[in-house]
């Protein structure tokens, strides 16, 4: 079991606000902002994202990666929830890269939404749940 992902972000502001409101939909929020003097030397801070005052998705300022192909879905307890994930991610400015939708070659109740990060990674929330 994890317990959590992180993941460089080349403008740590810009990616935390996309966050912030991309994940919102989903119950997941800002638990923990660390500065980066107590980050290991040359890197910068870290932000920390989570339910539960948990933090298990994480982003930290550093080099991103040209064709880095990070890919990270988050449970969404209902499809309604996928969709206000998906809505919610392109008004933040992320880019549509699978509208909302079964995906029946995963599984027959696999309803995920897939969304680029301001530096291209896809994001995704997915439910397993039957409509």
């Amino acid at each position: 079991m994890l317990d959590h992902v992180a993941m460089p972000a080349s403008d740590l502001a810009r990616s935390t606000e996309f966050y912030l409101k991309a994940l919102a939909p989903l119950g997941i929020g800002m638990i923990l902002e660390i500065p980066a003097d107590f980050t290991p030397e040359g890197t910068g801070g870290a932000v920390g994202f989570g339910a539960d005052q948990k933090p298990f998705f994480w982003i930290g300022e550093g080099p991103v990666a040209e064709a880095s192909h990070i890919h990270v879905a988050f449970t969404a307890e209902t499809r309604a929830d996928v969709d206000a994930f998906h809505q919610a991610a392109l008004a933040a400015g992320g880019k549509d890269n699978g509208a909302p939708g079964l995906r029946p070659h995963y599984h027959v109740n696999y309803y995920g939404a897939f969304v680029l990060d301001p530096d291209g990674n896809n994001i995704e929330a997915v439910c397993h749940a039957p409509a």
